[in-house]
């Protein structure tokens, strides 16, 4: 994806990257695995002028809430 700003040009010369993740996190009590929280997220990635890729940010975190 192009630079939206021109003052990113220096900061992601080759463009950002968007990916969309998902993620759990064990819930615990009292030492024993009760369940899981899933997330799904989206990371904003810069590639940089040095050819490597950083994450910039991480955007629209949300809860699932389906049950299995």
């Amino acid at each position: 994806e192009e630079n939206r700003k021109e003052k990113h040009n220096k900061n992601a010369k080759y463009g950002w990257y968007r990916y969309d993740v998902r993620f759990a996190l064990p819930v615990y009590e009292e030492n024993v695995l009760v369940r899981y929280n899933v997330f799904h997220a989206r990371l904003l990635v810069n590639h940089a002028e040095n050819g490597r890729k950083y994450l910039y940010d991480i955007l629209a975190v949300k809860k699932e809430t389906s049950k299995p």
